[in-house]
């Protein structure tokens, strides 16, 4: 029946372009889509780790604009949430006095770029132009954004072209400004003066505690003085404009530009202003250094990277995952990505154990650099987490289950997960200590990761509840399977624990500072039980119902309490039995996969590798949903552990106290090769036949 369910998707999918068909080769870097339907069409992100734009099915709009890092009270569960920032790419263009939509244009293409992070839209308007334009998020400047816009006239046109700043409606207060900025510039013939526009709008979030800004500007081509005159029009409080016209001739392609930025008082106490600042700097930067300096730091990114010989297909997906995970992370800041990302809305944008358990191991392997941002986000919310555990009753820090921009539980109240899900401490703790196993930075150890295993440690070895030996129980919590609430001694969540109070005790060695020996002493005395057959038990009260996603098996991977290869198999064998067919995300499969890829069956490892993603795939540029047959793509929390299952599963890269080591894996048949570049601060390549 599975296997129906399936041909059905890829039949259904085929109508709408998805890349993957027997008849065309999947481009390594390219993914493309013509002919979808609009009903049907899910967008791609383009993001810098700050700022992420959304694709959408008409010409010349985008979807959402997502700024990372800014959250107001409003809308679901009473919590923050991610805000809708101004569509600063939004533009319209009329050729002959008549306005491009989607009913009067033909050949409609778009593709996504992974290489180049970015995405491009084309199509065919009449007899009398064909139109392209290309976005980007511009990676080396974190608040800006650019789009090319090229027109090849196949007669003689007029066009007239507007960018276009609306306001969403969740915001408040809103002010439009239009300013022109005067500069002298220096030609053959003398200095000139000359002048730009700035089409600005600020406004202010929900409940007033955020001022949004987001600014804008042509770039032309002109020389100075024959630029096209720039007319601003203003259409209502929520939204204004400024466009221009322009003559063309039968076969003479016009490129302009639009540039701009988008930031918020979350990130800068002058935003209003900062906004303009930036956009002039890109302005006077120009089109050409924009692209360059984007470029050149995506040819940085892409130094590490996973590469499969002999499926072209699996290659398309794996970079779309790993370009998804670039996109919504960056260097330098303490920010923390999603289960969606930048992608939208999702989970009000939310931070969970998504992050540290399936995101940032593939991070902190391939860009430990980047990883190191991620820890930073809960480095400063560790004061947040103390007072956490201290209403709760507990010593330490209790990590909130979802966090936002304070670090206070962001869980909506009618939620049980966000009280009683604990294993969130456990996965920050041993992120903590992970960073410092890949970078082997003692520095950073002794001033950040030391106070965060330290106070998770102190949090576990006050949790426990110690009824005898062998008896120092967690007891009412939400398991990694959260069809189990309420429940006692979850494998994963004492697993994870006990995990937390050992490397704290190794951390402390490191640093020559005294540990507490109560926490192995806590740790030698967790449960973790088990049934009369030797399986793994999920928790005390498990009989055996289907589980929601991979609890038990993680104790293999990431934890390694369990190493014995007998027990890592019969545990497969039996919560692979529990999965069901809807409503189980991407991470439990993928751990499938690691596993058998480390017990050396390739084949296995291979089909639940498949069955990860591919049915949670969206047309028409393979956005993966969290579930299968689900709508709320991009789950980057499943990208991260597919990425994972080939770094540390096909690929047996492992993480230990002395750095990155491999360990013994199998390939499945499709494939000749995996190569995995830029491992580690000393970028190392593996490869594997």
């Amino acid at each position: 029946m599975k296997k129906s369910i399936f041909l059905l998707l890829t039949i259904v999918s085929g109508l709408f372009c998805i890349t993957a068909t027997a008849q065309t080769k999947a481009d390594p870097w390219i993914i493309k889509a013509t002919g979808f339907n609009a009903a049907d069409y899910y967008g791609v992100t383009v993001a810098n780790g700050m700022i992420g734009i959304v694709s959408s099915p008409d010409p010349f709009m985008v979807k959402d604009v997502v700024l990372a890092g800014a959250y107001d009270l409003y809308g679901r569960g009473r919590v923050s949430n991610f805000i809708r920032s101004f569509n600063l790419l939004n533009a319209y263009l009329e050729i002959d006095g008549n306005r491009m939509d989607a009913k009067n244009i033909s050949n409609f293409k778009q593709e996504l770029n992974m290489r180049k992070a970015s995405f491009t839209t084309s199509f065919d308007y009449g007899n009398k132009a064909t139109v392209s334009y290309t976005y980007y998020s511009l990676r080396q400047l974190p608040f800006s954004v650019l789009m090319d816009i090229t027109i090849t006239p196949k007669a003689n046109i007029s066009i007239n072209a507007a960018s276009v700043m609306e306001a969403p409606d969740a915001l408040k207060d809103v002010q439009n400004y239009y300013n022109e900025i005067s500069r002298s510039v220096h030609t053959e013939t003398g200095k000139q003066e000359t002048s730009f526009g700035l089409l600005t709008s600020s406004a202010k979030s929900p409940t007033g505690k955020l001022q949004l800004v987001a600014s804008n500007t042509f770039l032309f081509n002109e020389s100075v003085g024959n630029e096209p005159k720039v007319v601003h029009e203003m259409w209502h409080n929520n939204m204004h404009l400024m466009k221009f016209s322009k003559k063309l001739k039968a076969n003479e392609a016009y490129n302009f530009s639009i540039v701009g930025s988008s930031i918020t008082s979350a990130h800068h106490d002058d935003p209003l202003n900062e906004a303009e600042r930036m956009t002039i700097f890109a302005k006077l930067e120009g089109r050409d250094r924009l692209v360059q300096f984007h470029l050149k730091a995506w040819d940085e990114l892409w130094k590490s990277d996973i590469s499969i010989e002999g499926d072209d297909q699996a290659q398309q997906d794996v970079h779309s995952m790993l370009y998804h995970l670039y996109s919504f992370v960056r260097e330098g800041t303490a920010l923390s990505p999603s289960p969606m990302g930048l992608s939208g809305l999702g989970y009000n944008g939310h931070v969970f154990w998504d992050t540290e358990l399936w995101m940032y191991p593939a991070i902190l392997v391939l860009h430990p650099e980047i990883a190191k941002s991620l820890v930073e986000y809960r480095f400063q919310r560790l004061e947040a987490a103390r007072r956490n555990a201290f209403s709760h009753g507990y010593k330490g820090a209790m990590f909130p289950w979802e966090s936002a921009a304070t670090g206070v539980e962001e869980t909506p109240v009618w939620a049980l997960s966000g009280p009683f899900e604990h294993h969130i401490t456990a996965c920050v703790g041993i992120a903590a200590w992970n960073y410092y196993c890949v970078t082997q930075d003692k520095e950073w150890l002794l001033q950040k990761g030391w106070p965060i295993l330290k106070e998770t440690a102190a949090f576990w070895a006050s949790r426990v509840e110690r009824n005898g030996p062998g008896k120092y129980e967690i007891n009412n919590v939400v398991a990694a399977d959260e069809w189990a609430e309420n429940i006692n001694n979850d494998a994963f969540t004492n697993a994870a624990a006990k995990s937390v109070l050992k490397y704290a005790t190794e951390a402390a060695k490191v640093l020559n500072l005294s540990a507490d020996p109560d926490w192995l002493q806590v740790a030698a005395n967790i449960p973790i039980l088990k049934f009369d057959d030797g399986v793994t038990k999920e928790h005390a009260s498990y009989h055996g119902e289907g589980i929601k996603q991979a609890d038990v098996n993680l104790l293999a991977y990431p934890l390694k309490e369990i190493t014995d290869p007998v027990q890592i198999k019969n545990d497969l064998t039996y919560y692979a039995s529990r999965i069901p067919n809807q409503g189980t995300p991407a991470m439990t499969q993928a751990i499938f996969t690691l596993l058998y890829a480390r017990l050396g069956d390739g084949e296995k490892a291979y089909h639940w590798f498949k069955e990860a993603y591919e049915p949670n795939l969206n047309p028409p540029f393979r956005v993966i949903a969290e579930t299968k047959g689900g709508t709320n793509p991009y789950f980057a929390t499943g990208a991260g552990g597919i990425v994972q299952s080939l770094l540390m599963g096909f690929g047996g890269l492992d993480i230990t106290s002395n750095g990155i080591v491999q360990v013994k894996s199998s390939l499945p048949k499709q494939w000749k090769s995996l190569t995995i570049t830029g491992v580690g601060t000393q970028k190392k390549t593996f490869v594997i036949h």
